[in-house]
This record gives structure tokens, C-alpha cells and sequence, in this order.
């Protein structure tokens, strides 16, 4: 990474990375390639993204006030724990979508980071509201700036089609933009000290992608090859050699088709051979090479196919699960310190309790049906309270009642009064340039 020229800081490029393709920012392309090109590698990354998608999301109150916890469910547009699936806020023009920042955040597992900037607005009564978390893609940031001590300081970006065909209206062009650290929320996997690029999930499973792309094309050539058989021509016994050069270049001309077909003087011959002996199996090392990708991303049961048992399919989905509630639990962690406790902090101070974003565990833990519920009812050891009944509702999908309402607008102040005045002001929002920056993409 790069730091200021005056410091020594952490070095931009990793020295252990022996693969130059892989090399930031080199890896971003590859890594993209491996996305697109490779449909195993495709159903990776979707196995693992797809299920922290679909999980329920909510804002847990905790220690925040009613007052705090319904002004940042509305900005997020989520529903809050206990109080009905529905989201505080109808509209969604002009608001955060909590799925798409998610379903881009998520882009941290193939590249090893993933960039937003935030964007705020200020509304009549002086609240300060996230507009909008505007991604960074990894393809335009050119440069991380480091601090000595490992503390990310700032970002450099080009604009996103830099060099390319598409030109952004207002985009600035020639020189990286520089985005402060104090408007950057970055997502980082298995990041080390000081390494803020991270690193990806495909790392691993690089070799195996470029061995199998590999053997795809030998054995697409190999098909195309040696399908019909190879075509030989034998001359008379008292051909010339400008009668074996003729049927050499019929030979090598030869197509397969309807109207396919040949000449030849008299004792000489044309003939389609196969291969003499046996042919390497590609198709078994092609498929070896699938597995390994799978097994780099811990989804094992991708292998299965129409073998193995239940027991070994349950054992394997039970480590993937726990695999991607890591994967969500690392989201969870980077949302909650620099989105939510950042907008309570611009709206009331850092000495205000925030809530937490909160999720649904995914896939390995027992799920609360309604008849283990009665049974643990039953025998004393929950209580059929209010709270209760809202939280299963929630968690089955069934409607609130009137009398257990979310939270409505009416927590959000119609104003701020002086007590409870911003401790901080849009500052923290960059200048115009860069909200009109975050407007581009």
C-alpha cells in the first residue's frame, strides 16, 4: 500500500505474492475473470452470498432510546427486533437500500475488500440522514494510503470508466480523487495489519481455476480433433511427390458434412483414424479441479453430486453455514462502528447509545418451530409473554398485532431542540464535490 512519501509506512505490494496476476491491483482483473468465466467459481461466491441475502435483517434496540432506534430504522429502512417484519419507511426514492449495499459489500469475499463513502443530508429540522453509502468499485481505487501505524488514512479513485469507452457527466478526469478515512466505511476479509486490500475468497483457488481453464481448451481441441478421426492419405505405389503433396493437402482440408467427399487415382487411399491407445481423462481432472474450488470456499456439498450420504451432506452444509455466519458476522461488525454509530454520532453525539444491525443465524442452529416453543412453554422455561409472541411472529412470518405496532415516525423529533442539537455538522459528509461525487455511481 502507499503511504506518504515522508513516512514509512506499510509497502504497497505484498511480498509473500509470488503470482504477479495476483498482485494488487493486477488481482482485481483476475479476479474478475474468475467470476465471469468460470461458472463453479460463479456458484461459489453465489452459495456463500446469496443465504447472508436472504436472512432477515433488523435494527436490536438494546440500550438506544425509542427516539434514536426508530430514526436510524428509518434511514436503513429495516424493521426493528420485535416489532413486526415491516420497514419503518415506505419510500424508496432517494433512500439507502440496505439489500444492494449489502448485496455489494458482499464483492469483499471475490476481491478481499469492498469501499463505500458516506453520503449524507440535512432535512427541514436540521436531522442529519445516510443518503446514501456510494461505492467505491475496487476496479478505480488506485491507491491506499497507509499510516505507519497500520491505520488506513485515505483512498485515492479514478472515476469508474477511466480510459474507457462510457464518460461520466461531472466526472473529474486525469487526476484520482483522494476520500478521507473519516467518510470511507471499508469491508476487509481475513485482513491482516496494515493490509487493508484483505484477501480473497478465489485466492486459493487460483492455480485450480487456471489448471481447468487449461484443460477445458485441450479438451475442447482434443473433441474437435479427434471426433470424426484424423484424416490419412496413402499414395500408389508409383506416386510422385506432387501426388503426395495433393493428398496431403486434401487430407488437411478435409471437412466433415452432407456433401462431403474425396477423389483419389486408382490404389491409393483415404482413411479416418482413431486414436491408437488410450487418451488422457480429461474430463476427471477437470472435474478434481471443480472440487478444489468448491472446497476453497468450505461449500464441500457442491461435491456431493448424486453421491455421498444425508449425514455427510448435513456435516459439510453444517461448516459451510458456520462459515458464512462469519462472513455476515464481519459485516455486521464494520456496519454497526462506522454507519449506525457514525449517524447517531452526527445527530446526538458519540456519548449516545446506538442500536445494532442484527441478523437471523444462518442454516447450522435449531430452528424455534411452534412445537418446540410450547414444549419449552410447557415445561417453565419460557414465558408467553407480549415479547414472545411479537418475536415468533416475526421470525415465522405472521402478522403484528395492532397493539404491538412497530415504532412509528412519531419516535422521530419533528425538530432538534437545542438540548439535543448535532454535536457535529455535514462536514463529515465531504464537500459538494464529493457529494456530487457519490451521485455518479
Amino acid at each position: 500500500m502507499v503511504v506518504p512519501p515522508s513516512a514509512n509506512g506499510f509497502s504497497q505490494w505484498e511480498t509473500f505474492e509470488q503470482v504477479p496476476d495476483l498482485q494488487w491491483p493486477a488481482s482485481v482483473r483476475t479476479f474478475t475473470r474468475m467470476e465471469r468465466e468460470d461458472s463453479r467459481v460463479s456458484s461459489l461466491l453465489s452459495a456463500i452470498s446469496l443465504p447472508i441475502r436472504r436472512t432477515p435483517w433488523r435494527i436490536a434496540q438494546g440500550g438506544a432510546s425509542d427516539e434514536v432506534t426508530a430514526f436510524v430504522a428509518q434511514n436503513l429502512g429495516l424493521p426493528i427486533d420485535g416489532a413486526g417484519d415491516e420497514p419503518l419507511s415506505t419510500r424508496t426514492r432517494g433512500r439507502f437500500s440496505f439489500p444492494q449495499h449489502l448485496m455489494w459489500a458482499l464483492t469483499c469475499n471475490q476481491y478481499g475488500h469492498a469501499v463505500f463513502e458516506q453520503v449524507y443530508r440535512t432535512d427541514d429540522a436540521g436531522m442529519i440522514w445516510l443518503h446514501k453509502l456510494a461505492p467505491r468499485p475496487q476496479r478505480t481505487i488506485s491507491q491506499w494510503n497507509v499510516a505507519e501505524s497500520g491505520a488506513l488514512l485515505s483512498i485515492q479513485q479514478w472515476a469508474p470508466t477511466t480510459g474507457g469507452p462510457v464518460l461520466y457527466a461531472g466526472a473529474a478526469s486525469g487526476t484520482p480523487s483522494e476520500i478521507p478515512v473519516d467518510r470511507l466505511v471499508v469491508y476487509t476479509r481475513d485482513m491482516e495489519p496494515g493490509f487493508w486490500i484483505g484477501r480473497s475468497l478465489l485466492r486459493p483457488s487460483f492455480k485450480h481455476w487456471l489448471l481447468k481453464d487449461e484443460l477445458l481448451r485441450i479438451q475442447a481441441t482434443s473433441i474437435r480433433r479427434n471426433g470424426m478421426g484424423v484424416p490419412v492419405a496413402t499414395g500408389a505405389p508409383n506416386a510422385s511427390d506432387e501426388d503426395l503433396e495433393k493428398l496431403r493437402k486434401m487430407a488437411s482440408a478435409y471437412r466433415v458434412g452432407e456433401q462431403a467427399g474425396a477423389a483419389l487415382p486408382y490404389e491409393a487411399k483415404l482413411e479416418l483414424l482413431g486414436v491408437q491407445g488410450n487418451m488422457p481423462d480429461t474430463a476427471r481432472a477437470i472435474e478434481y479441479h471443480d472440487q478444489m474450488i468448491a472446497i476453497a470456499g468450505l461449500a464441500h456439498f457442491l461435491n456431493l453430486a448424486g453421491g455421498g450420504s444425508y449425514a455427510l451432506a448435513s456435516v459439510q452444509a453444517d461448516v459451510f453455514a458456520q462459515s458464512t455466519n462469519t462472513h455476515a458476522e464481519m459485516v455486521r461488525d464494520v456496519f454497526n462502528a462506522h454507519v449506525i454509530e457514525d449517524l447517531v454520532d452526527v445527530n446526538w453525539g458519540p456519548d449516545e447509545a446506538a442500536p445494532r444491525l442484527i441478523f437471523d443465524a444462518i442454516g447450522s442452529q435449531q430452528d424455534a418451530t411452534a412445537a418446540a416453543v410450547v414444549q419449552l412453554v410447557q415445561a417453565g422455561v419460557l414465558s408467553p409473554d407480549s415479547v414472545l409472541a411479537q418475536s415468533m411472529k416475526q421470525r415465522m412470518g405472521l402478522p403484528s398485532a395492532p397493539e404491538l405496532a412497530p415504532l412509528g415516525a412519531e419516535a422521530v423529533p419533528a425538530a432538534v431542540s437545542a438540548s439535543r442539537a448535532p454535536r457535529k455538522t455535514l462536514a463529515r459528509a465531504g464537500s459538494a464535490a464529493a457529494a456530487e461525487q457519490g451521485a455518479l455511481w
